[in-house]
């Protein structure tokens, strides 16, 4: 009969090891390289449930996994602010719970924000403002009056 407990403790401890697959594998914060084409050096804040973090582009922003999408904004002089939607897609790593750590995994990973990933890069399009754009024709003032 103890022999019994001995295998049932061990079975247990494996399965409460092996719970949170994509938890333990992954992890629950991730890396996202952001960029606002054409313009660098602009200042973008991401944002969800879990947080805030702030990049200068290009660069590189590790966020906290969530199973809400990120919301950015990013900001230069001279350029339209602009917003976007980062989404948040369903972690592959998750399905190994089903498998390995049942219900007590898929709790783990939903808990941790491991059941979810943002893709690793994304782009922020940005447009100048009018009043920084080059103009296509100069005029010329001389004598109070104006000249193309």
């Amino acid at each position: 009969m103890s022999n019994r407990i001995v295998v049932f403790a061990a079975v247990a401890a494996c399965a409460v090891s092996l719970s949170g697959c994509a938890s333990i594998i992954k992890g629950s914060s991730q890396q996202i390289a952001i960029e606002s084409p054409p313009a660098t050096g602009a200042s973008c804040e991401l944002s969800n449930r879990e947080g805030h973090w702030t990049v200068v582009t290009p660069g590189v922003a590790k966020v906290h996994r969530s199973k809400e999408d990120m919301r950015v904004t990013c900001a230069k002089d001279g350029w339209q602010t602009a917003t976007a939607v980062i989404p948040s897609d369903f972690e592959g790593w998750t399905l190994g719970n089903l498998l390995i750590g049942g219900i007590i995994g898929l709790g783990v990973d939903a808990s941790t924000g491991a059941i979810n990933e943002y893709p690793h890069a994304f782009q922020v399009p940005m447009h100048q403002t009018t009043a920084s754009m080059p103009s296509d024709t100069t005029t010329v003032v001389t004598s109070g009056k104006p000249t193309s």
